[in-house]
Parts: structure tokens; sequence; C-alpha cells
């Protein structure tokens, strides 16, 4: 039987911060399980809906400017014995950042 993490075309890397969104809303108590250069993995209180766009913000470095991104939920999984979902993202376009800087980013992480 296959996983998600078998699916990949690249690792990701563990990524635990928390997620700044509104107080009640969909993002309200979410954190990053792990990221890379095309996506990334999270924890929701909130079912996010297969194929829903996400405008996601990521700091890089320390005071630099963030990447905006726009994400699509490829899939969501119930975790069992808890009221949260696993969420996987997939970067589909970058509004402001160069997409260059997200490689530049990985290629010294590895």
């Amino acid at each position: 039987m296959s996983t998600i993490a078998d699916k990949r075309a690249e690792p990701r890397r563990n990524c635990f911060v928390p997620i700044e969104g509104k107080t009640d809303s969909s993002f309200d108590q979410t954190q990053t399980v792990d990221i890379s250069r095309h996506g990334i993995g999270f924890l929701s209180s909130y079912p996010h809906s297969m194929n829903e766009k996400i405008a996601i913000e990521i700091q890089l470095k320390a005071d630099t400017d963030p990447v905006l991104v726009i994400g699509i939920v490829k899939w969501v999984r119930k975790l069992s014995d808890s009221e949260q979902y696993r969420v996987g993202l997939t970067f589909s376009e970058v509004l402001s950042g160069s997409p260059t800087r997200l490689d530049r980013y990985f290629e010294t992480r590895v």
C-alpha cells in the first residue's frame, strides 16, 4: 500500500510552526508540519476542501520580505483520536517574491 510520502516528487522538511490567522477563522489553531519547494503540510481543526485555493505568506528568513504564494489543497485526512485534519497543499503560483528565492532557500537546506 503506497503512502502519501511515497507519492511526493520531492522530500519535505520538518517545519513545526504555528500559522497566524484570525481568531475563529479556518486557520485559527493551525500549525505547519512540513514544507518543500512545491508544497506545505499542516494540521487544522477545520476540514479544508479538496482543490481549495489558499493564499500563504512564507517568511523564509528573519528580516527578509516574505514570499506570497497561492496553494491548492490536494488531500485532507482526519486524524484518528483527534479533532484535527492533516492537510497537504501544493504551491500553484508565486504572487510576490521571486520563485527563485524558494529554490535557493531549499537548495541551501539539503
